[in-house]
């Protein structure tokens, strides 16, 4: 789908993270390096704040499934026997005139028949109008050595994907788990793409964290599992404070599929580039057990002592990028209104997510108020996610907690050294109330805990 998002555009985006310390290019005093980033103090918050929450719904809300945390290099023969190392190649082609630059054959030919063209036609470089190369296959997979020496016999890869990390361990997550299908093993970790064509921020990198879960079931229930996990997965986003609006469910088309999948639905986000794919959940069968056993000779069946059955679990796979999440999740919160007639920028991220739950600011930093601020912060920062804010007038101070999505601002003015008494703000609706420093923290988990509604939803 092509429908273009009317919420905020993706240089707001990356203007906000730089500004605000969520994330920024790598490298960049050497001028970067293409379509890397780092994560700042506040973005490293938000993105373990995502990851906290797949765990919560994976394993917390869950008895059925288990975590696993497998090596980025593995043997080689992985790769032979997942189909990595044959066919996990695009078609390459290069510009001969002036740019040089390289493009993905069936992107080009992709956007031609989107505008109603002949993508079998001629196609020249979108960005000289260049002759283009005879297309090439070009591996996606980053190829390094172990050992001390260069050698052929040396060479591994960065693995492309989580998921064979799974199914290499499935004997041995048996043996100790006390699990038998349907179950589901989980993970999250990094994976690497040698991507001739990243880019949209961190929607395409070639370094990414990705969060997999592989789930182990009976082959005659396996449509079953894969229309529950579409349900599970939608309701994830949702509940996180995605607006409905902004989702879609998309099942692959048959020419789409992979070879080893009877049936996957994308779910897609309306990011400020169009609707793209935020997650996949895949019923891939039994291919990629039948493929390990095949090139290990190790048993990778399941046996059914209760009936006597022996068989080789399928498996349905939602697999989400971490990165892509915390992009939508910050698209999706991102929103400027006009506050007393001046402009207000505000991350409305839901509170869970959010990478501080609650601010702490002196009115003045006189008057002994920085001093009860401190005390006040202290009591807080142990039980839930606090800062200590002093810098700039208190407007600026506001302003500045709005832009990285903290819920809540408490402020320690003259009348806390009176009342003990302190003023809470709320990000969402600008409401302040007077409350009690005694039960503050019981106060804010209470309200962390609450059921809580984007307000974009109302609006």
């Amino acid at each position: 789908m092509n429908e273009q998002a009317s919420g905020p555009t993706l240089d707001e985006i990356v203007a906000l993270c730089k500004r605000r310390g969520f994330i920024f290019p790598s490298s960049e005093i050497y001028g970067g390096v293409g379509s890397t980033y780092d994560y700042g103090h506040y973005g490293v918050l938000l993105k373990n704040n995502v990851k906290n929450e797949w765990w919560r719904a994976m394993l917390t809300d869950r008895d059925d499934i288990v975590a696993i945390d497998s090596a980025i290099i593995q043997n080689p023969r992985v790769w032979e026997a997942s189909g990595h190392l044959e066919g996990f190649s695009d078609p390459l082609v290069q510009c001969l005139g002036k740019c040089k630059k390289r493009w993905r054959l069936d992107h080009l030919q992709e956007a031609i028949a989107a505008e109603g063209g002949d993508p079998d036609g001629e196609i020249r470089c979108p960005q000289c109008g260049g002759e283009l190369s005879e297309p090439r296959e070009f591996n996606l997979m980053f190829k390094t050595h172990v050992g001390p020496v260069a050698e052929s016999g040396a060479e591994v890869y960065l693995r492309p994907e989580t998921a064979q990390g799974i199914f290499i361990n499935f004997k041995n997550v048996l043996s100790f788990s006390r699990k038998k299908p349907p179950f589901g093993i989980a993970q999250i970790g990094k994976s690497f793409r040698n991507e001739i064509t990243p880019g949209n921020f961190i929607f395409r990198t070639r370094e990414f964290e990705q969060m997999e879960m592989e789930f182990f079931c009976t082959p005659d229930d396996a449509s079953k599992w894969h229309e529950h996990w579409l349900g599970e997965r939608m309701r994830w986003y949702t509940e996180l404070g995605i607006r409905p609006d902004n989702l879609i469910l998309r099942p692959h088309e048959a020419d789409e599929l992979s070879h080893y999948s009877s049936a996957t639905s994308d779910i897609e986000y309306l990011f400020p580039m169009g609707y793209s794919e935020l997650e996949g959940i895949a019923n891939r069968g039994n291919f990629d057990l039948t493929q390990h056993m095949k090139h290990s000779g190790e048993k990778l069946e399941y046996f059914d002592q209760a009936t006597g059955d022996r068989y080789i679990p399928h498996v349905i796979e939602p697999a989400a990028g971490v990165d892509r999440a915390t992009l939508a999740f910050l698209v999706d919160a991102y929103e400027v209104e006009e506050v007393d007639g001046r402009e207000r920028t505000v991350l409305r991220l839901h509170p869970k997510l959010a990478p501080v739950k609650v601010a702490v600011m002196p009115l003045v930093n006189k008057d002994g108020m920085p001093e009860r601020a401190r005390e006040v912060f202290e009591s807080l920062r142990h039980r839930i996610g606090a800062e200590y804010d002093s810098g700039g007038s208190i407007g600026k101070r506001y302003r500045r907690q709005d832009e990285i999505g903290t819920p809540w601002g408490i402020t320690i003015d003259g009348d806390t050294a009176v009342d003990d008494t302190v003023t809470l703000r709320d990000r969402d609706s600008l409401t302040q109330e007077r409350v009690p420093i005694d039960g503050l923290a019981e106060l804010l988990l209470e309200k962390l805990a609450a059921d809580w509604t984007s307000p974009k939803l109302d609006a």
